[in-house]
Order: structure tokens, then C-alpha cells, then sequence
């Protein structure tokens, strides 16, 4: 009889910490009442990953480009985007003169 109660001790005591562990392992911040703290975008990504992204290639600068924006789209007539298979969509910033006006 003492020999089963000390087992299921043993494994209460592993379960408990099991979940101890599992339960404050998440990687939000909190910032101590309780609130948790989001720093960038929900993708995971901050803000200045965001910002950093080069948007001079041609997957951003295309009369047509893919609204995946795969590196090495785009293109001056309509079709696919040979990275993912997106039909390509118009770009609305392309200006074909280089013109700001």
C-alpha cells in the first residue's frame, strides 16, 4: 500500500512540474500587471526589419508584379509569378517614364 501511494506521489509531482514548465514558457512579455507588451508586427518581425526591406527590385518596381513580391518577379506584361504561381496583379506605383508627376 505504501509502495503505490509513493508512486502516484512520484508521478503527481512530475505532472506538476510538467505543467509548471509548459505553462510559463510562453515568450510574450508582460509588463508586470498582467498586460503583455507587442513590439513590431504580428508576424514577427519588429518594425525596423519592416522598414529595412529593400523595395528597389523589380518585384516592387515592375509594371506587373506578384503581391507576394518573391524576389526576382515581376514583370512589364501580365502573367505569373514563376516563384509561387500568383497571377501577377498591376502595380500601382509603376510609373513608366520614371516620373514622379
Amino acid at each position: 500500500m505504501k509502495m503505490n501511494f509513493l508512486k502516484f506521489g512520484f508521478f503527481a509531482m512530475i505532472f506538476a512540474m510538467t505543467l509548471f514548465v509548459t505553462s510559463c514558457g510562453g515568450s510574450h512579455d508582460h509588463d508586470g500587471e498582467g498586460h503583455e507588451q507587442h513590439e513590431g508586427h504580428d508576424d514577427g518581425t519588429s518594425s525596423s526589419d519592416a522598414d529595412a526591406t529593400d523595395k528597389t527590385g523589380k518585384e516592387y518596381t515592375s509594371a506587373y508584379i506578384c503581391p507576394m513580391h518573391c524576389e526576382g518577379s515581376g514583370s512589364d506584361a501580365e502573367g505569373k509569378c514563376p516563384e509561387c504561381g500568383m497571377d501577377y496583379v498591376k502595380n500601382e506605383d509603376h510609373n513608366e517614364d520614371n516620373h514622379d508627376h
